[in-house]
């Protein structure tokens, strides 16, 4: 057997492209290659890129030498990046600095926000005073009362939820709906119900349209809301008797509704948010509105608590920053 037929058999058990055709030279070459590729990188053979005269091209030894250096730096346990941009994906710059909270606010509210000492707590008067000036919004904002209670909400007898009647008024326009006998129709229009009706209105449930703040029903009514409850519960449109929403009076509770009667209840958190007018109202009506409030939270201290029943107590506009109140005695 000739030296080019051996050469022949080699190749052909290296699974190489070469045939007859390819001279002798370019058959060694091409063994040669891959015997180089596999000591160096022990590349698999079908990696190995061979042109069709059997030489390897010039892009698959540059490969094979990127993935035997690539092996060589893996088994060493070698991470660093091996170029600039790499180094530059890699490189970890200056940890971020958080500004403080105040800095991230618009330029109006830290305007406003210089008016509060949040090392100071205010008498309600003063609170509700520093309130009024600190509205940022261009619009005629709401005041609110945040009161965090000593109760625990998953007690029965702890799940404070209340009406007020707030002496004047909560500065919205309430939309009341009335869900009552034909019978009653006429006291609930006299009185300023905006809706009216019974099976009219229970037309307009079905089809989700809600058009209305408040919602009164009589006791006899209420039956046939049952399956309206997954849609009204949730936008606290249920009429219930603790809010005064289910009653025989309709007039009287529209009357009152419209006056500024309010619902307030703790949450799950021992928290409760009461809007009590609006910033137009000045510092007195709010406070008055505000002492309404909390004579009726008083009253419903429950018997049974032990520490003590109001927390803390803070002011604030719908927009506006944070004003302590001092303790309120319960």
């Amino acid at each position: 057997m000739t030296k080019k037929s051996d050469l022949l058999e080699s190749a052909k058990s290296l699974n190489l492209n070469v045939t007859d055709k390819n001279t002798i030279a370019e058959i060694e070459a091409a063994i040669a290659g891959v015997n180089t590729v596999e000591s160096v990188a022990e590349a698999p053979v079908h990696e190995v890129k061979i042109t069709k005269a059997g030489k390897r091209s010039e892009k698959a030894i540059r490969e094979a030498e990127e993935l035997a250096e690539k092996e060589a730096r893996k088994a060493a346990g070698d991470t660093t990046p091996q170029s600039d941009e790499a180094a530059a994906h890699a490189k970890k710059g200056p940890k971020p600095v958080t500004r403080p909270r105040l800095e991230r606010r618009g330029k109006n509210y830290r305007r406003v926000a210089e008016l509060v000492d949040k090392t100071k707590t205010y008498s309600l008067g003063e609170a509700l005073e520093i309130a009024t000036k600190t509205n940022p919004s261009k619009f005629d904002a709401s005041v609110e009362l945040h009161i965090r209670l000593g109760v625990d909400p998953r007690q029965a007898d702890q799940n404070i939820r209340a009406t007020v009647s707030l002496p004047n008024g909560t500065g919205r326009t309430v939309r009341v709906a009335v869900f009552a006998p034909e019978s009653d129709h006429a006291a609930a229009a006299k009185a300023g119900a905006e809706v009216i009706g019974d099976e009219e209105l229970l037309k307009q449930l079905d089809r989700q349209e809600i058009n209305f703040d408040v919602l009164i029903a009589t006791p006899q009514y209420m039956p046939k809301l049952g399956k309206y409850a997954r849609l009204l519960g949730p936008k606290g449109l249920m009429p219930n008797p603790k809010s005064g929403t289910v009653a025989l009076n309709v007039g009287k509770a529209v009357t009152e509704a419209k006056a500024g009667k309010v619902e307030y209840r703790v949450d799950k958190q021992a928290i409760i948010h009461l809007s009590i007018g609006k910033v137009s109202f000045g510092a007195a009506k709010l406070e008055q509105n505000a002492q309404a409030f909390f004579d009726s939270l008083k009253s419903h201290k429950p018997s049974g608590l032990k520490g003590v029943f109001i927390k803390t107590t803070s002011v604030c506009t719908s927009q506006g920053p944070s004003v302590k109140v001092e303790n309120i005695a319960a």
